[in-house]
């Protein structure tokens, strides 16, 4: 009997949230290392400057679950999946702020994010689709 395979993961998601990773943990570095953000609660404060624990678990966490989603719709679904994941992440961002876990300077506008995570998500899902070829 064949196994059934496991409809949520393929090399192509592994892929992408490998990008995903790469891509959030050096703009995470540029942005800390230019002031423009801190993460004042983070594992390891002594060693790394960033949340490991986001880019490592969160984002490639976030990374897949979107990258599978937008596998599943047409190309209006996957605009609309962009926009609409982009939407969120200052709602995310102002919220992790209230909790304390991420501090911005008063340079920033949460405009950046949402066009950092729209051109951030518009990556993703052109690499997924170039692999998927």
């Amino acid at each position: 009997m064949l196994k059934k395979r496991l409809t949520f993961w393929n090399k192509n998601y592994f892929a992408c949230m490998i990008l995903g990773t790469l891509l959030g943990t050096y703009l995470d570095l540029y942005f800390v290392g230019k002031k423009m953000y801190q993460f004042p609660v983070r594992p390891l404060p002594e060693i790394f400057s960033v949340n490991i624990a986001f880019t490592l678990l969160g984002l490639p966490l976030f990374v897949l679950v979107f990258v599978y989603f937008t596998s599943q719709v047409n190309k209006w679904g996957k605009a609309g999946l962009i926009l609409f994941a982009s939407l969120l992440m200052p709602i995310f961002e102002k919220f992790a702020e209230e909790v304390g876990f991420f501090v911005h300077s008063d340079q920033w506008e949460h405009l950046y994010t949402f066009f950092g995570y729209f051109l951030f998500f518009s990556i993703i899902s052109g690499f997924y689709q170039w692999l998927d070829k």
